[in-house]
């Protein structure tokens, strides 16, 4: 008896098995299928996207496109061509005109700009730039005066005998002082004096000498001792003695720069000749 019941207890159980297998046969079978079929997908869109990926751009760029980009690269690669002979150019000539070696750094050279003009303050000579009538100057004028003021700066730290420069009666909330921060890079730091004072209270009158053209004494040489002023005044409409004027009112020496002396007329179809400089123009003479 208990052999029949453990014969068809194993008959039951092979026949469960048997039912089991076939159902994970069926089952194994779509789960494969399913899997073919999701990377069939995979593949399909691995290779749609290879297709449709850009190379460089240029895929998506129409013929036009492509060749106003060539243009435009052969344009900017002219201009860096261009600017990298200027570079050199300007190089050789810093070279060849100032007699100092290539291989001094820019770090040796401000630091030698610098000690010259430190010496230059401790021991002359000294140039004070009179900004006092500034106030009766348009923007026009003020911002013509601004450049010179720049080319000034730039010019007297490149001669061998320097002035110290000090900038009066120049205060720090006027259109000029704006005019000078928004076109000279580096204005704030440069080394120079900027003071409220007048150029008359400041220094002692004795030491003082305005540089007018309207003066009778031709300039001929530079004392060291003395402090020379030049009127910071650009004025388009020309008034005449202006700064001749205001040197006589505090009794201060005046001088004129020896071009009647030292220049020669050149014709021209106007026929005039203006002894009035630009300040930038006065400061290296006088330096040389």
């Amino acid at each position: 008896m208990d052999w029949k019941v453990e014969g068809s207890a194993k008959k039951t159980d092979s026949r469960v098995l048997q039912e089991q297998e076939v159902i994970l046969e069926d089952t194994g079978e779509e789960s494969i299928s399913e899997s073919f079929q999701l990377l069939q997908i995979d593949v399909e869109c691995e290779h749609r996207e290879g297709e449709t990926l850009p190379t460089g751009g240029a895929v998506w760029s129409s013929k036009n496109v492509q060749r106003k980009q060539r243009h435009w690269e052969k344009i900017v690669a002219a201009k860096k061509s261009k600017r990298k002979q200027e570079k050199e150019r300007r190089k050789a000539n810093r070279v060849e005109n100032s007699g100092i070696c290539p291989q001094h750094s820019k770090r040796f050279l401000r630091s030698l700009t610098k000690e010259r003009l430190l010496e230059a303050k401790h021991s002359g000579p000294r140039l004070c730039i009179d900004l006092s009538m500034t106030h009766h100057m348009s923007k026009k004028e003020l911002s013509r005066l601004a450049g010179q003021i720049r080319r000034l700066y730039g010019s007297n730290k490149k001669a061998d005998r320097p002035f110290w420069i000090s900038l009066t009666g120049f205060t720090t909330d006027s259109p000029l002082y704006e005019e000078c921060l928004r076109m000279n890079d580096g204005f704030s730091s440069y080394l120079l004096d900027i003071t409220e004072e007048d150029c008359f209270s400041l220094f002692p009158l004795e030491t003082l000498v305005y540089l007018t053209p309207d003066s009778e004494h031709a300039l001929e040489d530079i004392d060291l001792n003395k402090v020379y002023i030049l009127g910071g005044l650009v004025d388009e409409s020309i008034q005449k003695k202006v700064t001749f004027q205001k040197a006589r009112e505090h009794s201060v020496k005046t001088a004129r720069l020896p071009i009647q002396e030292y220049m020669v007329r050149c014709q021209n179809g106007k026929n005039y000749h203006s002894e009035i400089l630009a300040i930038n123009q006065v400061a290296p003479s006088n330096a040389k």
